[in-house]
């Protein structure tokens, strides 16, 4: 029996979850200052920071924080926002690659962060390429599974947008396209009445290594261990974690 009272517990989880949601929005807000500052706090010009916008939207960032980060990156309430994109690469337990991109105003800090948490979690740093041949870049919009939208409705959307495929995820579909036929793709979408959760360029693995309960145990702890880090923004890794394995993954919570 369990030390902890139930409320304990709960509690914990909460304050769990309180604190990944404060994270998830912090790089969320980021994501909509880089775009502003590129593009301009303009959305009918701007589609990179629509997506970002739908994004925060979609995880439920309060719509002030959207507004005023919007303000910030473009430059209207006079602060500096400065952030450097940088990929790192790497291993997992079971050979499983590792793209790790990072989005940070201290690259020193960044690069220290994510060798801590490779090394204390069975990962390996990699050189510079040695890694990214496992993928290719590929504009990824993400759908929910809900009743009326299934793969045949999406293919017919965006067939003529410049989709490449519709992959069936299991609680949703992917519609992969070239990068540049992102927007066009994201708009057939809308046009056709089919929302989306999420909709930009990706790292898509070109081959998925498959892995048994206890390597999908350490490559996901991994994982997570990055994804707390402030400056982590994405990871993309080729593992492939069979049904049966999941199932067990899934009684361990």
């Amino acid at each position: 029996m369990s030390g902890h009272s139930k409320w304990a517990t709960t509690k914990h989880k909460k304050a769990v979850i309180d604190a990944r949601r404060a994270k998830s929005f912090a790089k969320l807000i980021k994501n909509i200052e880089v775009a502003a500052k590129i593009g301009g706090a303009d959305l009918s010009g701007n589609p990179t920071l629509v997506d970002a916008v739908q994004k925060a939207k979609k995880t439920s960032v309060p719509n002030d924080n959207i507004d005023r980060a919007i303000k910030r990156g473009a430059g209207l309430t006079g602060e500096s926002v400065d952030y450097t994109t940088i990929m790192y690469e790497g291993y997992a337990s079971g050979g499983v690659a590792l793209m790790i991109e990072c989005l940070t105003d201290n690259k020193n800090r960044a690069a220290a962060e994510v060798r801590v948490a490779m090394s204390r979690n069975g990962g390996t740093m990699a050189d510079p390429g040695s890694v990214a041949y496992n993928f290719t870049r590929k504009g990824v919009v993400s759908i929910e599974k809900t009743d009326g939208v299934d793969e045949d409705s999406i293919l017919e959307a965006v067939l003529d947008a410049g989709a490449e495929e519709v992959v069936d995820q299991g609680g949703g579909f992917e519609v992969l396209s070239e990068p540049s036929d992102l927007v066009q793709v994201r708009t057939a979408l809308q046009e056709a009445g089919i929302d989306y959760d999420s909709a930009e360029a990706e790292f898509v693995p070109n081959l998925k290594v498959e892995v048994d309960l206890e390597t999908a145990r350490k490559v996901l702890r991994l994982v997570d261990a990055l994804d707390e880090l402030d400056d982590v923004q994405s990871i993309y890794a080729n593992y492939d974690i069979p049904a049966e394995v999941q199932a067990q993954l899934d009684e361990e919570e």
